[in-house]
């Protein structure tokens, strides 16, 4: 069961990584730092953006406008951050 519970933290660190990769990105396109039109951009960023929008909607739905400033990848990752804290001092101990 521990295994289990360590796939499940390893998978939670991706995904905290994907998500500051999908925010590095979209602040570089947005500066025009690297084009979506080149190939392998573009399919980083549908990849990104695939991988982090599901969960990342439902939160800026829940989030009032704050003009061009989105918060809701911080907010997101410190969910996961929490879900992780409760795995490791809640679950992790108590699984044999």
């Amino acid at each position: 069961m521990r295994s289990i519970l360590d796939i499940v933290l390893l998978v939670l660190q991706i995904y905290i990584w994907l998500l500051i990769a999908a925010a590095v990105l979209s602040w570089l396109v947005a500066f025009n730092v690297v084009n979506t039109r080149n190939q392998a951009v573009h399919m980083v960023g549908e990849f990104l953006y695939r991988i982090t929008e599901p969960l990342l909607r439902p939160i800026r739905n829940v989030l009032p406008n704050l003009g061009g400033i989105d918060i809701s990848p911080v907010i997101l990752i410190l969910i996961i951050l929490l879900i992780e804290n409760v795995i490791m001092r809640y679950i992790y101990p108590n699984v044999f």
